[in-house]
């Protein structure tokens, strides 16, 4: 089961982390599951936590944004392998050209973000993701 970042300082402590893995579009972060705020665990289930942060500046339109997030749940969750238990977030580095994805939801646009996020997930240590 994958859990899913929803906290400021959650997102915060995965983006302090290192990059383990980039795309054109996408950059993969990650963390350990260690740490508190206000005596409170930051991650308090064991296993894989993943968030995703699609900024504004490179996905103008919410519905292209909503597009990409389900992409990445998507893959994540039909990985061969179950991500290793550490906190992860993927991040969206650089638009997709508006001019070849002219429609925020086109099927090319989503094969496209497909096609990468398992490009980007590809890249992740076999052994536990243990090294960065």
């Amino acid at each position: 089961m994958i859990h899913r970042i929803t906290s400021r300082l959650q997102f915060q402590a995965v983006m302090a982390g290192h990059t383990v893995a980039k795309t054109p579009h996408f950059a993969l972060h990650r963390a350990p599951l260690v740490g508190q705020h206000a005596g409170h665990e930051l991650f308090p289930h064991v296993g894989a936590w993943l968030g995703v942060v699609l900024p504004k500046r490179w996905a103008r339109r919410a519905v292209t944004r909503n597009a990409l997030r389900r992409q990445i749940y998507e893959v994540s969750r039909q990985l061969p392998a179950p991500l290793p238990s550490h906190a992860w977030v993927v991040r969206l580095r650089s638009e997709f050209s508006r001019q070849q994805f002219i429609s925020a939801t086109s099927p090319a646009l989503k094969t496209a973000a497909r096609a990468e996020l398992q490009q980007l997930f590809a890249q992740l240590p076999t052994q536990g993701g243990a090294h960065a």
